[in-house]
C-alpha cells in the first residue's frame, strides 16, 4: 500500500537572499514537505515510533531555515537531504520552499522551488 504524510504550511521567518536588506530585515517563508512511504504497520499498531514524527520534520525545517543562504535552492536541498537521511524508509520525498513577497522590480506574491525524487 502506498501511503503519504504531508506536513504543509510550515511558516518561518528567516534571513535568506542575495540582497543585503534580505539578510538584515529577513522575510517570511513557507515550507511544505510531502513524504510517501508505507505506514500500514504504524496505523495497525497505533505506534508513533513506526511512523514519521511531524515534530521532527518541523524541527529539521526550522534548524535549516536558521542557517542563512543566498538561494532558496540551497536551503531546499539542505532540508530535503536532512529529511531523507532522518527517514530512510521514504519511497518518495518532495520539499517545497516558498519565499513570500520577494524583493523584485514589480509586484510578486511569492517564488518557490520544489525538490523531489
Amino acid at each position: 500500500m502506498k501511503t503519504q504524510i504531508n506536513v504543509e504550511g510550515i511558516r518561518l521567518y528567516a534571513y535568506h537572499g542575495c540582497l543585503p536588506e534580505e539578510t538584515k530585515i529577513g522575510g517570511e517563508y513557507i515550507v511544505d514537505v510531502f513524504m510517501v512511504y508505507d505506514f500500514t504497520d504504524a496505523a495497525l499498531k497505533d505506534n508513533l515510533h513506526l511512523t514519521i514524527d511531524y515534530c521532527s520534520v518541523f524541527n529539521i525545517c526550522k534548524e535549516e531555515m536558521a542557517i542563512p543562504s543566498k538561494l532558496i535552492e540551497t536551503l531546499g536541498k539542505r532540508i530535503y537531504d536532512r529529511i531523507i537521511h532522518a527517514f530512510p524508509k521514504l519511497i518518495e520525498t518532495k520539499v517545497k520552499v516558498t519565499k513570500i513577497l520577494p524583493p523584485m522590480n514589480g509586484p510578486v506574491d511569492k517564488v518557490s522551488i520544489v525538490i523531489e525524487d
